[in-house]
């Protein structure tokens, strides 16, 4: 039987790419290979004796048009995708790729609305319930998401944020439904289980890519809502490795309240670039000084330096509060003199 590209299997092309790849390529892809997948190459590949030009040939373009195929999925969604592809390679040949892919990938909710401008989703959503905002927004990057919420009436700007806090799972014929209201269109998306959207994560994304005075009004409408949830946002907005969002005068000032112990405490536990923004706000002496006793203390329990990180958060968020320091937030904030 004469072998050709259509009658190959998916394992057998793998195999030829990789060859065509060559080894330094072939390295790279393998070490981001399961070991069982690396064995089932191999030895694929060690039982391919033969392969010519244009067998290889195919087979490069047979992933280069997949490859480009799941980008187009993920960046636009399906409808964009085929429209993309059957420009490129036709008809027939995108809705062989999209079905392949789609058998396997899971699209992402929402693609449309991740398209659109934020005034322009803004204007769809606007008058929808709090509990399908808080859906779609859960769906956007938090850049995206901010200023939505803040332009949303600010009667239902806290609300929206407590589901989305709250939101746990939620059934994917629910969200069709939703995406059919708002795009009159189905996308395939390949879930059959509960999908987990939203969370406390996603709300506290959410309330530190958005201005300050809509961030203050959000949390203090919450709070007279719901103090427990309000309180359980607030503890998780301002994280250690906020610190770098400081300036400099704004970290001197934050470091004037910072005890010495908490301090040496809390470097033994924070990443490299906020270590080293630290040392950078204080002065070599006392580099040096907290530099001997991290060293004298040694290795210290997980626990107690993150405690000593809270203090420094918290002594942050108070600061800010009392406009003492400023948090550089959202892209589109500026500073003026």
């Amino acid at each position: 039987m004469a072998y050709t590209i259509t009658t190959r299997s998916a394992k057998e092309k793998a195999a030829i790419l990789l060859i065509a790849l060559g080894k330094e390529a072939s390295a790279k892809v393998f070490q981001q290979l399961s070991d069982d997948e690396i064995e089932q190459l191999t030895l694929e590949i060690a039982n391919i004796r033969k392969i010519d030009t244009k067998t290889q040939g195919e087979v490069v373009k047979e992933f280069h048009e997949a490859y480009q195929a799941q980008n187009y999925i993920m960046d636009g969604g399906i409808d964009y995708a085929l429209e993309i592809l059957n420009k490129a390679i036709g008809q027939q040949r995108a809705y062989e790729l999209i079905g392949k892919l789609t058998s396997t990938l899971q699209v992402r909710p929402f693609d449309f609305a991740r398209r659109l401008d934020p005034s322009q989703l803004l204007n769809i959503i606007q008058h929808e319930q709090p509990q399908t905002i808080a859906l779609i927004l859960s769906y956007l990057d938090s850049r995206q998401a901010a200023p939505i919420l803040s332009a949303l009436p600010t009667d239902i700007q806290a609300p929206v944020i407590a589901k989305i806090a709250r939101m746990g799972k939620t059934s994917p014929e629910h969200i069709k439904e939703v995406e059919r209201v708002l795009e009159k269109k189905l996308s395939t998306l390949g879930v059959s289980d509960y999908t987990k959207v939203g969370g406390i994560g996603i709300a506290v994304d959410i309330l530190n890519a958005i201005d300050r005075g809509s961030e203050r009004y959000i949390l203090e409408s919450l709070d007279a809502q719901n103090h427990d949830l309000a309180d359980e946002i607030k503890s998780k907005m301002c994280l250690i490795d906020d610190i770098v969002k400081l300036n400099r005068g704004s970290m001197q000032r934050v470091l004037k309240e910072v005890d010495n112990d908490d301090l040496v405490l809390a470097l033994k536990g924070v990443k490299e670039p906020v270590q080293e923004f630290i040392f950078e706000n204080i002065s070599k002496r006392m580099q040096e000084m907290i530099k001997e006793e991290m060293e004298i203390k040694g290795p210290v329990r997980i626990r107690d330096a993150e405690e000593a990180q809270q203090k420094i958060v918290n002594i942050i968020r108070r600061l800010e509060e009392a406009g003492e320091v400023v948090i550089a937030r959202g892209q589109e904030e500026q500073l003026i003199g």
